[in-house]
C-alpha cells in the first residue's frame, strides 16, 4: 500500500484488477475475428491507474463533486478502457459482448456519445489536441478538474500531437496529466529502428517545457509516485516504457498481435500463461 498527502494506491489489488482486464480482453477476443490486443495489454496499468488511483469520480458524471476527465487518445488501446468502465458499472456486459458488431454500440477505437467517452479517438494525433483544449476551457472556466490523456509511439510522430504540447506549456496547463505509452512500435514496425531520432522522448517533453519523468510504465507505484511528486506549475507527462502485449509471452514485441485475436489454442495458452486471480 502506498500512502501519500493525496489519497491511497494499493499496488497489489491493482495488478488483481490488471490481470483480470487481460483475462477478459482475452475473452473478448473469442467473439470477434481481430481486435488490438496487444496495444490494450501495454497501457492496462497506466489506465488502471488513471482510474482506480488518480481521477476523481472515474467514468459516473452524476456524482456530486468535481469529475475529473479521460481521453484515450490511443484509440486502438480502447478495449483497455472498455472493461474498466465494465467493472465501474458505466458499460453493461451486453455491450462488450456486443464488441465490433452491426449491433453493438462499442467499436474498435472509442466514439463520443458512448458512456464514460469523452472524445472520438483513433484517428492518431488528435488526442492531444482535444486535452489541450478542454484544460484549457476548464482553467477559464473556473473548474478545479483534471484532465487525463495516455498517448502512444506512433502519435508522437504526428505534428499537431506536438503542437498541442507546445500550447499545453505556452498555456501552463498544470491540469493536464499526459500518459506515453511508449512500446516501441507503431503498428507493425518497431520506432527505434525505423525512426532513431524519435528518441530520447523524454528530453524532447522537456524542451517543450513539460515537467515530466520516465518509468516503467507497468509499475503502477512508479507511476503513481511520480505524479504525487509533481509540481503543479506545469503540464505533467509520465513516459512509460512499456511492452506490447505484456503478459503473455508469445505476443509480447511480437508485431501481429496489434492486428489478430488468438485461436482457441492460443487463448487457452494465454490464459494459463496468466494465471489465476489471487485474492
Amino acid at each position: 500500500m502506498i500512502t501519500t498527502l493525496e489519497q491511497r494506491f494499493d499496488v497489489a489489488a491493482g495488478r488483481r484488477r490488471c490481470l483480470r482486464y487481460r483475462q477478459r480482453i482475452l475473452e473478448i477476443s473469442q467473439q470477434v475475428t481481430a481486435l488490438h490486443v496487444a496495444p490494450a495489454f501495454s497501457c492496462l496499468e497506466m489506465v488502471d491507474l488513471i482510474y482506480h488511483g488518480l481521477m476523481r469520480n472515474p467514468g459516473n458524471r452524476s456524482h456530486a463533486g468535481t469529475p475529473d476527465s479521460f481521453l484515450m487518445s490511443k484509440g486502438h488501446g480502447c478495449l483497455s478502457q472498455y472493461v474498466i468502465l465494465e467493472e465501474l458499472g458505466v458499460l453493461a456486459n451486453s455491450d462488450l459482448q456486443r464488441y465490433c458488431t452491426p449491433i453493438g454500440q462499442l467499436g474498435a477505437h472509442p466514439d463520443f456519445g458512448v458512456p464514460g467517452i469523452e472524445a472520438s479517438t483513433g484517428s492518431l494525433g488528435h488526442g492531444m489536441g482535444i486535452a489541450t483544449g478542454m484544460a484549457y476551457a476548464d482553467r477559464i472556466k473556473g473548474d478545479d478538474r483534471a484532465v487525463f490523456v495516455v498517448l502512444s509511439d506512433g502519435e508522437l510522430q504526428e505534428g499537431s500531437t506536438w503542437e498541442a504540447i507546445m500550447m499545453a506549456a505556452n498555456l501552463n496547463l498544470h491540469n493536464l496529466i499526459a500518459f506515453v505509452d511508449l512500446n516501441d512500435f507503431g503498428g507493425l514496425a518497431r520506432m527505434s529502428e525505423g525512426h532513431p531520432a524519435f528518441y530520447p522522448v523524454l528530453d524532447k517533453i522537456q524542451a517543450f517545457g513539460w515537467e515530466a519523468i520516465e518509468v516503467n510504465g507497468h509499475d503502477a507505484g512508479a507511476m503513481y509516485e511520480g505524479y504525487c511528486r509533481r509540481s503543479r506549475t506545469q503540464p505533467f507527462m509520465i513516459v512509460g516504457k512499456t511492452v506490447k502485449g505484456k503478459g503473455v509471452s508469445f505476443m509480447e514485441h511480437v508485431p501481429i498481435w496489434h492486428y489478430r485475436s488468438p485461436n482457441k489454442e492460443e487463448y487457452a495458452k494465454a490464459l494459463g500463461e496468466l494465471g489465476e486471480v489471487s485474492s
